[in-house]
């Protein structure tokens, strides 16, 4: 047994880590001062004030999830050979998935990696680490990806605003390799990605099946994809054989990669750079519409305090998407935000709509592809959130 610290919970509490839950709260556990001591992110055991034992995970005073557990035993090695375990598993459910390597490989809780999430480029791998106690295990990580999948690149996209809850410097750095722009395949079409400047890590494997579900749609239909970035929903539609495809955006080099990729796939889009509310209130007034019109923006609500402001904003939103959308058309309203429930999300969309004065049926609503596995107690953690309406 390892001589590692002990984290006591108080009496009556961890109800939730006792049916299996990997998160503990700050305010479950005995924060004495030699708790309050450890460093951030920390290995420690966790028991019960009965004495049970919760298992093995790290530790951070100042968050509020303060302890995310790796194992359900206490005393676990974690070490290169237990990341290479758990690598192991996630890789054999996205090969079981998808034919070629592009795909996230690791979902954080989803596959027992609380922190950690990695997006595979056939043999580039971008990780994103957003709490301590996975920063403190990089070098074992890294040591497991060489083992599992001997990768060619290891990019480490640490800039995500999360770390800065964790006490972490923000920085981007090739572990292995060189950052660049690189190519991604998906539904069959050649995107382009650069992984060292886009958002997150380049790219966003959750809309895979929802970007599928439109194309099936588009084949000679006019298409407006809002909130574009490199075009995953315009350039898919395109290839499908839309008649017309408009893609909308704040980002000139996200646009830019859009472009590259509709030449590569020898289709022809229009891309703007734009703010999209004001671009969709201006096609509105120029009384423009499109058959099929995605809306898929960054989060609004980034924290619970921006929960009405970012309600109002998605509301706004559908209203002004469904005013663009043609008679018989199809939308689809999308949303990334951790702190908007999909219910909330579903009636600001819906009174959005019915503000236009159109009536709608919603015909699909889905979440992230299952390269995205949700931890089966923590359902919030479901993020992503597409509800496809058909308007009359």
């Amino acid at each position: 047994m390892s001589k590692r610290p002990t984290i006591t919970l108080r009496p009556r509490e961890g109800r939730k880590a006792r049916n299996g839950a990997p998160w503990i709260f700050s305010n479950e556990i005995v924060m004495d001062e030699p708790a309050k001591a450890l460093a951030s992110g920390t290995l420690v055991h966790v028991k019960g004030d009965d004495g049970q034992d919760f298992g093995t995970g790290y530790f951070n005073s100042k968050s509020l999830i303060a302890v995310r557990l790796l194992a359900r035993e206490n005393g676990a090695h974690v070490d290169a050979a237990f990341f290479a375990t758990r690598l192991t598993r996630a890789l054999a459910l996205r090969e079981a998935l998808y034919a070629k390597p592009f795909y996230r490989l690791v979902h954080a809780e989803g596959d027992s990696l609380p922190g950690l999430t990695i997006d595979r480029f056939g043999g580039t791998l971008v990780l994103q680490v957003s709490t301590a106690g996975m920063e403190a295990l990089l070098k074992p990580l890294v040591m497991a990806l060489e083992q599992v999948l001997a990768p060619d690149t290891i990019i480490l996209r640490n800039d995500t605003p999360a770390r800065a809850l964790e006490g972490l410097e923000l920085y981007v750095r090739a572990e292995k390799g060189e950052m660049g722009r690189i190519a991604v395949e998906e539904n069959g079409a050649r995107y382009f990605a650069d992984l060292g400047q886009g958002q997150k890590t380049g790219w966003y494997y959750d809309q895979r099946d929802n970007r599928a579900f439109i194309a099936a749609l588009a084949k000679g239909k006019s298409v407006l994809d809002a909130y574009s970035y490199s075009g995953g929903f315009g350039i898919l539609a395109a290839k499908a054989g839309a008649s017309e495809t408009l893609c909308l955006d704040s980002s000139a080099p996200a646009l830019a990669l859009a472009e590259d990729s509709a030449a590569a796939n020898q289709v022809s889009i229009r891309a703007i750079k734009c703010d999209v509310f004001e671009e969709i209130e201006r096609l509105a007034a120029q009384k423009e519409v499109f058959d099929i019109v995605v809306a898929d923006p960054p989060p609004f609500v980034k924290s619970k305090k921006d929960l009405e402001p970012g309600a109002k904003a998605y509301r706004k939103l559908a209203r002004l998407a469904a005013s663009v959308t043609a008679p018989g058309g199809t939308l689809l309203l999308a949303s990334c935000s951790h702190n908007i429930a999909v219910e909330r999300f579903a009636a600001e969309c819906a009174a959005g709509i019915l503000r236009t004065g159109r009536k709608a049926t919603l015909i699909r609503s889905a979440g992230a592809g299952p390269d995205h596995p949700v931890h089966p107690m923590l359902p919030e953690s479901a993020y992503l959130k597409a509800l496809v309406y058909a308007l009359d």
